[in-house]
């Protein structure tokens, strides 16, 4: 009897979530990995296997390693930035400081907006606010537009993408700070220990299980950044903001290489899931108890 309430328990709540899973993400990612296997142009009915044909073509694709290249780029900056900002912005938001609530909901308000809104509405900051003030005050960082060189325009995505994304970050180290032990940090103060002293080696390791997460969050954000890549840049000028996703994206839907962008994009998901699940194990290993 015991054995038949399990299953209809299983049917009832894993049945259908595993269903979905094997239906959204196992089927089609088995599926597009038989298509890195054809010519398949994304429109034809016919599918020819061509063996390894499309990876060759993607170790020939010099574009591609550049994307990945400026990727990796891009991830390291983001990564470093958003996490130091999330994590001192945390740290004075749970000092006590008056209105403290109010500033962490509107740094989290960012994130709300969506990547192709964002975008847009930043082209147009950096396009015309940014423009009208260094004509206005002769600042040469604001008289041409950001978007315009190659340099200023990777700054741009840098910086719209810190500005999202570290709204959503700080809320995760808020948490982690407000769950630190009182009484391990009075029982530092009572032993003497500085400010400096109790954030390098009681608080840091204690909070070890938010850096994992934000990391994380953070790494896989970066690495599959496409809308703010297009709304903002469009991978200009000359294409050189142009990011892996995108140009998987015009490799596969612009170009009607289906099979080699979608070679493409398993490279791509190899990469990032081996880097993410370093990372993971890495932070894991740091996390302490209280």
């Amino acid at each position: 009897m015991k054995s038949k309430n399990n299953g209809k328990d299983f049917c009832m709540f894993a049945l259908p979530g595993m269903f979905c899973f094997f239906a959204v993400v196992v089927i089609p990612f088995v599926y597009g990995v038989y298509l890195t296997l054809t010519d398949w142009n994304g429109v034809a009915q016919v599918k020819n296997f061509i063996g390894l044909s499309n990876y060759a073509s993607v170790m020939r694709d010099k574009e591609f390693w550049t994307s990945l290249l400026l990727t990796f780029r891009y991830v390291i900056v983001v990564v470093v930035l958003v996490n130091v900002i999330a994590f001192a912005i945390a740290y004075l938001l749970t000092r006590g400081i008056k209105g403290q609530n109010f500033f962490r909901a509107g740094f989290f308000t960012p994130n709300l907006i969506g990547g192709i809104v964002l975008g847009y509405i930043w082209q147009f900051v950096f396009s015309r606010v940014f423009v009208n003030i260094g004509e206005s005050t002769g600042w040469s960082l604001f008289e041409v537009s950001w978007l315009s060189e190659p340099g200023k325009a990777f700054a741009a995505m840098v910086l719209v993408t810190v500005w999202q994304l570290s709204g959503y970050m700080i809320l995760i180290y808020v948490a982690g700070f407000m769950g630190l032990s009182e009484d391990v940090m009075e029982a530092a103060s009572i032993d003497g220990a500085s400010g400096w002293v109790k954030l390098k080696n009681i608080v840091l390791p204690l909070m070890m299980s938010s850096v994992t997460i934000c990391l994380f969050l953070t790494l896989s954000r970066a690495f599959m950044v496409y809308d703010v890549n297009l709304s903002l840049t469009a991978g200009g000028p000359y294409g050189t903001t142009q990011m892996a996703a995108m140009h998987v994206y015009e490799k596969a839907f612009t170009s009607r290489q289906f099979g080699v962008g979608q070679a493409e994009a398993l490279i791509l998901f190899i990469v990032v899931a081996c880097i993410s699940g370093l990372q993971v194990y890495l932070t894991k290993r740091q996390e302490v108890e209280a």
